[in-house]
C-alpha cells in the first residue's frame, strides 16, 4: 500500500482545495491529510484565517477524500509524520517548489499544479473588503497603514486630521478628498482613530452616528460614562466598536494572562509594569500624546485583567513638564484592591526598565523589556528546576492582529472582546482623573 501525506490550512476550503487533494489521493492508495492548528499558522505569518481548526478540519472531512486527518502542531513535524506514518511520498502544491526538498531524504517529494484564479486570500479579501479610514496625527498611522497590507480585505481609503499639517508626510496621498470630517466618513466602511485623547469622544459619536465602525486607541474617552454611552450607540447602529492596544491582542500576552488566572503561580498579589520612552523635552508642544495617554493604558491592562477594576483606592504621582497642558514627563499610579495591589510607571520624559511582573503565592511571571511587544516570559519559581519558558510568534507588534479581530467583528456582526468593557471604562475613568483630580502629587520639575 503506497501512502501519501499532504498538509494545508484549508481556510474557506473551495475547489481548488478539493481538486488538489483528489490529485494527491491519486498518487497512492492511503491519503493523510494535515490541517494546520491555528497558533501554527501564526508561526508562519498566516493571520486571516477565517475558520477555526475544528470547522475547517470538518470541511476536509466532509470531501470523503482523506483517509486520515491530523493537526500540524510544530516546526519539523513532516518529517516525524513521515517516520510515524511510514509515509511513501509527501505531496504539496507547486507554489512551493523548493522547498520541501529535504524531504526526498524520507521519502518522495512531489509538488502538484494549483488550480488558476481561485485562492482563500482572494475570497477572503473579495468577501471581507473594507475601506479604512485613518484618523489622527501622529506617524504611528504609517505603522498601521503598513500593516494593513497583511490582511486580506482590509485597505487603507483615506486619511484625515482636523490639524492637516500634522498628518504624517506618507500618507498625504489619501487626503485630497476629505475636505471636513464628515467628508472623510463619507468615503469610508471603518476608521481608525488616533486623534487626541481629548477628541475621541466626538470622532467615535458621529462616526457611528454614521454607521461606521471604530477602532479607537486607548483610551477610548476620557470618562467611563462616556464609554458606556458610545459601546450603547455602536450596539444601537449594529456597528463595531473596538479599543486599540496591539499588546491585547499578542498571543503571548494572552497566554499569560490565561496562565496567571489559571493558578500557575497561585494567588495573584501584586502586578507591577513599566512603560518608558523618551522625547525631546523642546518637543513637548508638538502635537504628541502625554505619558499617561500614550503609555498608560497599556500599563494599566494587566493589572484590570488579573485583578479587576474594583480598587479600594489609587494615588496618583506625576512629575509634569508643563503643567498648562499637563503634559506628565512620567507618572507612577499605585491601586489598592482588597486581595492584592498594582503598579505602573510610565514616563516619555523618564527611562526606566520596561518590564512586567506578576507576583503570586507559589512564583512569579516575569516579562523583559519591552513587554508590551514581547513574544516571550517566564515562569518562575522557589526551585528554578521548575522554572519554564514560553515563546510565541510576534509580527507587526501585534497591530495586524488587532486589525484581523477587528475585520473579523466586522464580518460576524458580533464584538469579541479581547479588552472587556468595564476594563475600557476604568482606564477612560483613571486618566480622566489624571486631568480633573488635584489632589494628585505633583513632582515639580
Amino acid at each position: 500500500m503506497v501512502k501519501v501525506i499532504t498538509y494545508g490550512t484549508y481556510d474557506l476550503l473551495h475547489y481548488g482545495h478539493v481538486r488538489l487533494l483528489e490529485r494527491a489521493k491519486a498518487l497512492g492508495d492511503y491519503l493523510i491529510v494535515g490541517v494546520t492548528a491555528d497558533d501554527f499558522d501564526k508561526t508562519r505569518g498566516k493571520i486571516n484565517v477565517q475558520q477555526s481548526l475544528i470547522e475547517r478540519i470538518e470541511a476536509v472531512k466532509a470531501t470523503g477524500i482523506a483517509d486520515e486527518i491530523i493537526v500540524e502542531e510544530y516546526e519539523g513535524q513532516k518529517i516525524d509524520d513521515i517516520k510515524r506514518y511510514d509515509i511513501d511520498i509527501f505531496t504539496v502544491g507547486s507554489d512551493w517548489v523548493g522547498k520541501f526538498e529535504y524531504l526526498n531524504e524520507y521519502c518522495k517529494v512531489v509538488y502538484l499544479e494549483r488550480t488558476e484564479g481561485i485562492s482563500s486570500s482572494g475570497i477572503r479579501d473579495k468577501n471581507r473588503s473594507q475601506r479604512l479610514g485613518l484618523l489622527g496625527e501622529t506617524d504611528f498611522l504609517n505603522k498601521v497603514a503598513a500593516e494593513c497590507r497583511y490582511v486580506n480585505g482590509m485597505h487603507v481609503q483615506a486619511v484625515y486630521s482636523d490639524d492637516s499639517e500634522f498628518i504624517p508626510k506618507g500618507l498625504r496621498d489619501y487626503c485630497s478628498n476629505n475636505s471636513d470630517y464628515q467628508g472623510f466618513l463619507d468615503n469610508i466602511d471603518a476608521v481608525y482613530i488616533r486623534s487626541y485623547p481629548d477628541r475621541h469622544y466626538e470622532h467615535i459619536r458621529q462616526a457611528l452616528e454614521n454607521g461606521k465602525h471604530v477602532l479607537c486607541e486607548s483610551p477610548i474617552t476620557l470618562s467611563g460614562r462616556q464609554c458606556d454611552e458610545l459601546f450603547t450607540l455602536a450596539s444601537d447602529n449594529k456597528c463595531i466598536l473596538m479599543e486599540a492596544m496591539k499588546t491585547a491582542y499578542a498571543t503571548a500576552f494572552s497566554r499569560l494572562i490565561l496562565l496567571a488566572k489559571g493558578g500557575r503561580i497561585g494567588d495573584i498579589i501584586s502586578v507591577d509594569a513599566t512603560c518608558t520612552s523618551l522625547i525631546d523635552s523642546e518637543n513637548v508642544y508638538f502635537p504628541t500624546w502625554n505619558s499617561i495617554c500614550d503609555w498608560g493604558p497599556t500599563a494599566m491592562l494587566p493589572i484590570f485583567q488579573l485583578l479587576g477594576t474594583d480598587y479600594k483606592s489609587k494615588q496618583i504621582i506625576t512629575y509634569l513638564l508643563d503643567s498648562k497642558i499637563r503634559f506628565d514627563g512620567f507618572t507612577k499610579i499605585e491601586f489598592v484592591f482588597n486581595h492584592g495591589v498594582g503598579s505602573i510607571k510610565v514616563g516619555k520624559g523618564v527611562k526606566s526598565e520596561g518590564e512586567l511582573i506578576v507576583s503570586g503565592t507559589s512564583g512569579y511571571i516575569y516579562v523583559p523589556a519591552p513587554w508590551w511587544k514581547t513574544d516571550y516570559f517566564e515562569i518562575r519559581y522557589e526551585n528554578p528546576v521548575n522554572n519554564k519558558r514560553y515563546f510565541y510568534q510576534l509580527d507587526g507588534e501585534g497591530i495586524r492582529y488587532e486589525l484581523v479581530a477587528f475585520l473579523r467583528a466586522i464580518e460576524r456582526g458580533k464584538n469579541v472582546f479581547y479588552i472587556d468593557q468595564n476594563i475600557s471604562k476604568a482606564i477612560a475613568d483613571v486618566i480622566g482623573d489624571f486631568y480633573r483630580d488635584s489632589s494628585s502629587v505633583i513632582i515639580k520639575p
